[in-house]
């Protein structure tokens, strides 16, 4: 394996060359998790990888609880399974919690106060009842429990990580959360040492060929819990050195690779941009760094041959979609006629008319 072959090997273990997948489920699992926050660019990353889909068919399998959007891995929302997001929660939970501990402190949250907060939560919630974050603000008003933005992020935060609540469906265009009790029909029980070896198992499936701290990255776990994790599906996976640096996958048994696609336009939080502690292998290291940091801001990147290779945002208008690019280089003929048949896909997906700024 060359540096070159690295693009081409992720496109095709993550789905984006040949969208392998019927539903919004299949995407998901192959993932194990999916970063989300940006939710129309979550299900646009899905729908890449799925074929003959639409945003409603994936806002579909959203509602009804097929997939989820809870706080998991790091603290941000990822889609994952119902029967994947106990154990999920309990193997990562902790380490989120470390992380957003100091922020609590200065916002003046403790136990106590998450104590309060759960119980006012879960009693709201019971019977099925699914409650938009507004709703779940008056709610703790009511209690004496006084909340700016980031005080009610933090604390229904913890309530996902308490392994409490989960996402609910879509009220209007607004999300909302339920229990997980209620939500989650099946779950699987992993034992600790099973959890590690599974989100192992599913990322250098999907994400590979990548490093150890990759993998650390992406699943918020210790060095010592990643390279626990990796040694415990040790045959499962091979190894490979490019400069100096060891990249894991799991055995592909001869599987031909396809070529990558010529244009994508992916969201910045796509599995393939952001799932990476190092990302020189899709871009200037310093370049893709600024793009993520970011965030939103930035919206989106165009990639050729696997490669980022520009910027893109879009504007929602009453009729239709204005997408704006900024390719970083003149495009060729070819890669000019692949972006614009990626722009008329994310308009079909969309259901919308696309116009091209």
């Amino acid at each position: 394996m060359t540096p070159e072959e690295i693009p081409s090997l992720r496109l095709s273990h993550s789905g984006l060359s040949h969208s392998p997948f019927k539903t919004a489920a299949e995407a998901v699992a192959h993932s194990g998790a999916v970063q989300a926050q940006d939710f129309s660019a979550a299900i646009w990353s899905l729908g890449l990888r799925i074929r003959e889909v639409s945003a409603a068919i994936i806002e579909d399998a959203y509602n009804d609880g097929k997939i989820l959007r809870v706080h998991v891995l790091r603290p941000t929302w990822h889609f994952v399974l119902p029967e994947d997001l106990r154990w999920m929660t309990a193997l990562t939970a902790p380490g989120v919690k470390s992380t957003v501990a100091a922020s609590n402190r200065k916002l003046g949250l403790d136990t106590t106060l998450f104590s309060k907060s759960n119980a006012a939560i879960e009693k709201a919630l019971e019977g099925h009842h699914s409650l938009t974050r507004q709703d779940l603000k008056g709610i703790l008003a009511d209690i004496g429990i006084v909340t700016d933005v980031q005080r009610l992020a933090h604390i229904i935060m913890q309530a996902e990580l308490d392994g409490l609540i989960c996402s609910g469906p879509m009220r209007a265009r607004q999300h909302t959360y339920a229990l997980v009790d209620e939500r989650v029909r099946k779950s699987r029980e992993l034992t600790r040492e099973r959890s590690l070896a599974e989100l192992a198992r599913r990322y250098y499936s999907s994400h590979g060929p990548a490093q150890l701290s990759d993998f650390s990255w992406w699943s918020g776990l210790s060095s010592k819990d990643a390279g626990a994790s990796l040694e415990l599906i040790r045959e499962e996976v091979e190894r490979t050195l490019i400069d100096g640096k060891p990249y894991f996958s799991l055995h592909d048994d001869g599987a031909v690779v396809p070529e990558p696609p010529v244009a994508l336009l992916l969201s910045i939080y796509d599995e393939y941009t952001i799932a990476y502690a190092d990302r020189s292998a899709i871009s200037d290291a310093r370049e893709i760094e600024r793009m993520i940091v970011q965030g939103n801001a930035m919206t989106a990147v165009i990639v050729l041959h696997g490669k980022v290779a520009g910027t893109w945002k879009r504007r929602v208008k009453k009729d239709s979609i204005e997408i704006r690019l900024n390719p970083f280089r003149e495009l060729t003929d070819e890669e000019q006629d692949a972006v614009e048949r990626e722009v008329e896909r994310y308009g079909r997906f969309f259901g919308r008319r696309v116009e091209v700024a």
